[in-house]
Parts: structure tokens; C-alpha cells; sequence
């Protein structure tokens, strides 16, 4: 099927995608819940020092971080507020202690400053080093994969790879979701609200790294996995998944798809509502 949209016009709006994601991405990753409130796209609760705390005592239970030096240069890096503080201890951590059980978490906790700053580079190398001290991370694997479609642009040099790396994450999240073990800083109803959220996440990931390649009908497939579950679904996710459907030549699902985006306030508002109303105008062509 001949698409709607040249491959010239999707790198084009991918390139103007790129832009806008790097500035709209956070609503939809600040979605991780935990202790019932908002919390930052990585760790569930990562910035929050309590649920920190929680973790050391997990890692103090298990035989971890018996001495009292590491233990406070943690707690030092979690109570740190001004950014450039914080990455310079965290990295002071890392580097003082390179066997430390409480590595993984700090890289956890870089991550998220990398992320605020929109530093692509470290994120990814944060998220290196976390994933491998500890390969299931469930937050830095739908988190990632999900930044990645959002951020890489197609001329990037390293474009394919990344794409490559945010269907793995995304894809072994989706795997190990079933059988994850319930953190002790979580309830019950916050566990499966927090795997909701990460497998919205993850489809999202799937959806944007299938657009990206031109493969309309596995984007509008998982993206529709994203999108109808989610109390607050992504204007982003919509607008793609309308594209998708237009692609597919179905078109009133396109415009179901771009309505829904249009009744979401921010950046991709009207282009969401002309799109609905091309897509319906083409309704009665397909029939």
C-alpha cells in the first residue's frame, strides 16, 4: 500500500516531532506513580528521599552498605537540591565506591537530572550503566525506550541504533512486567497502578519506534495499546496513531484518533482538529 505521506514528508515531521518532544515529554513521563503521588519518568518515587531511604534499607537487609561513609555520601547525594551539586556528587559516589550496591540507584537518580536537563548523551550512558548492574530495571527500560523515539532525530548518525536499543528496552520491559516482584515502598493498588503506567509507556516506546520506521500498522497497533488505557493519554500518541490510520487508508479511525487529540490542550491542539477534519472529508473516498 502506497502511504499518504512520502517518506520525505515523515522524516520532515519527524525532524518537527523531535523538537516538540523534547519540550512536551515530560507530562507523559512524569505518569510512574508511586506512594500515590507524581513522580519523576525513571525510578517510581526516584527523586522522592523516603522511598530512597526504603531502598538503602532493602540494600542494608540484604548485606549492602554496611559502611556508615557510603551510606551518608548516598543520602547526601539524595538530598541534594541544586542540580550541578548533585551530579558531582553522584559521580564522587560512583567513582569512591564502583562496587557498591547502591550504584545502580544513583545512577538511577543521575538519570533523572540528565533527563530534566535534556542531556540525551548521559541519559543514555546513565541508563547504560544502571541496566547493567541490574538488566530488569523496569523504570530505566520504559523510561528510555520511550525518550528515545521521542528525541533522536533521523539524521542523527547513531539514529538506526538508538531506534534499535528503545525496541529492546521497551520490548524485555513488556516481558518482565508479569513476574516483577512488588517493591517493598509500594502497596498493592500503587504496584498495578505503576505497571499500567509502565506498560502504557512501553507501548507508547513500540508505537513511536514503528512511526519512525514507516511501519504504520504495528505504530497504530501498539499505539492503540498506549493510547485507550491511559486516564490521561498523550496528544502525541493520537496525532501519530491518526497518521498511522491515515496510511492504512482508514479514516475514520484517523479522524476518532485526531479528535481525541484535539480535545487536549497544548501545542498539537489545532493541528489535531484540521486533521480530523481532512481525515473525515476523506471518509466517503474509501467507501
Amino acid at each position: 500500500m502506497r502511504p499518504l505521506i512520502s517518506g520525505s514528508a515523515v522524516r520532515m515531521l519527524s525532524i518537527a516531532f523531535a523538537a516538540f518532544f523534547a519540550f512536551a515529554s515530560v507530562s507523559r513521563a512524569q505518569m510512574a506513580v508511586a506512594g500515590g503521588q507524581q513522580a519523576t519518568p525513571v525510578n517510581a518515587g526516584v527523586d522522592s528521599l523516603q522511598t530512597e531511604l526504603h531502598m538503602l534499607t532493602d540494600v542494608q537487609r540484604q548485606g549492602g552498605a554496611q559502611d556508615p561513609h557510603e551510606v551518608n555520601a548516598y543520602k547526601a547525594f539524595y538530598q541534594a537540591n541544586e542540580p550541578a551539586k548533585k551530579i558531582e556528587l553522584g559521580n564522587s559516589f560512583l567513582q569512591k565506591y564502583p562496587k557498591s550496591a547502591l550504584d545502580e540507584p544513583v545512577d538511577v537518580g543521575l538519570l533523572n537530572i540528565y533527563y530534566a536537563q535534556q542531556d540525551w548523551k548521559d541519559v543514555y550512558a546513565s541508563a547504560d550503566r544502571s541496566l547493567a548492574l541490574k538488566p530488569d530495571d523496569l523504570y530505566v527500560l520504559t523510561t528510555v525506550g520511550w525518550i528515545i523515539p521521542h528525541v533522536s532525530q533521523p539524521g542523527d548518525a547513531d539514529a538506526d541504533q538508538l531506534l534499535d536499543k528503545a525496541e529492546t528496552y521497551a520490548k524485555h520491559a513488556i516481558e518482565i512486567m508479569p513476574a516483577m516482584s512488588k517493591p517493598s515502598y509500594m502497596n498493592d493498588a500503587q504496584f498495578a497502578e505503576f505497571k499500567t503506567q509502565a506498560a502504557i509507556q512501553a507501548h507508547s516506546a513500540l508505537g513511536l519506534v514503528d512511526f519512525r520506521r514507516g511501519d504504520y500498522e504495528n505504530s497504530a497497533k501498539e499505539l492503540q495499546q498506549s493510547s485507550p488505557s491511559a486516564a490521561n493519554p498523550d496528544a502525541t500518541d493520537l496525532y501519530v496513531l491518526g497518521i498511522d490510520f491515515q496510511n492504512l487508508n482508514r479514516f475514520a479511525d484517523a479522524a476518532d484518533a485526531y479528535g481525541r487529540c484535539g480535545q487536549i490542550a497544548g501545542p498539537l491542539q489545532d493541528r489535531c482538529k484540521q486533521s480530523a477534519d481532512a481525515a473525515k472529508k476523506q471518509i466517503p473516498q474509501s467507501k
